[in-house]
């Protein structure tokens, strides 16, 4: 399956960062200024301590891949999928169901072959139907689950960030002297803590969770396509057919017009 960089996913990132940090060097701050090492391993180490305790080890350990399928998402050659689909069709309406057997060499998708495997060897379509469902719904909470960390951890960032202010407060008012700028200066790089929290919480991974969600719902709507096509295969009806009712399945922006 295709991957490709996804120019909204790096397009947002860097607006966010540039739009964000741009407007507070803007108002005379410095990049420097917002770098805190105990304020950022306090948000950081603290978001993922806290999601690891809300998932397994083997879920966590995902992370860098979820990351990598959000800046580079599948990509579901939906009309593609069709077009075969009503090929297929044609070739079984002329020489039988059974005649697509040689044409399974021709099929990439994992799922569109066994689904057509499943055709040819005369599962009956209720049966089939409910394999598909199956393997549909369980690739949908394997998604579900992965795409909860970022959910989890756009919910503890910012938490995180407040622990750190306070923390932050707490040491600089238990060392304050008489110098009443040096004491404005620590409450200043106290609140530094919050700033990452928020930041990181709805310009990281809260995106992160929608765009994994978005990717599954492209990957989904790709299954049902499939599903519902070759079932259509297998009770017989006419390409023509075929071709409205999966074209129904698109937006109409993305429908073909004959």
């Amino acid at each position: 399956m295709k991957k490709k960089l996804d120019i909204a996913t790096v397009g947002g990132l860097l607006f966010g960062v540039v739009a964000i940090f741009g407007s507070f060097i803007l108002e005379g701050g410095s990049v420097g200024a917002l770098i805190l090492l105990p304020a950022m391993v306090i948000v950081f180490g603290g978001t993922f301590a806290a999601a690891m305790i809300g998932t397994s080890i083997k879920t966590f350990s995902r992370i860098g891949k979820l990351l990598a399928l959000a800046f580079f998402p599948p990509q579901f050659e939906v009309k593609d999928a069709i077009a075969k689909i009503v090929t297929f069709s044609a070739i079984a309406r002329k020489d039988g169901l059974l005649s697509l057997e040689k044409e399974l060499g021709r099929v990439e998708n994992k799922f569109m072959k066994k689904i057509l495997r499943f055709a040819i060897d005369g599962t009956d379509p209720e049966v089939l139907r409910s394999l598909a469902e199956t393997e549909v719904l369980n690739v949908a909470e394997r998604h579900a689950q992965g795409a909860a960390i970022f959910q989890k951890m756009g919910g503890y960032s910012p938490t995180m960030g407040i622990i750190g202010t306070v923390m932050g407060l707490i040491a600089t008012l238990a060392a304050a002297g008489d110098d009443a700028n040096t004491l404005i200066h620590h409450i200043a790089s106290a609140f530094i803590a919050t700033l990452w929290g928020v930041f990181m919480a709805n310009i990281v991974w809260l995106p992160i969770f929608d765009k994994l969600k978005y990717a599954h719902g492209e990957e989904n709507l790709f299954m049902e396509i499939i599903v519902d096509g070759i079932l259509s295969i297998q009770a017989g009806e006419i390409p023509s057919v075929i071709k409205a009712k999966l074209n129904s399945m698109l937006p109409s922006s993305e429908q073909e017009v004959d």
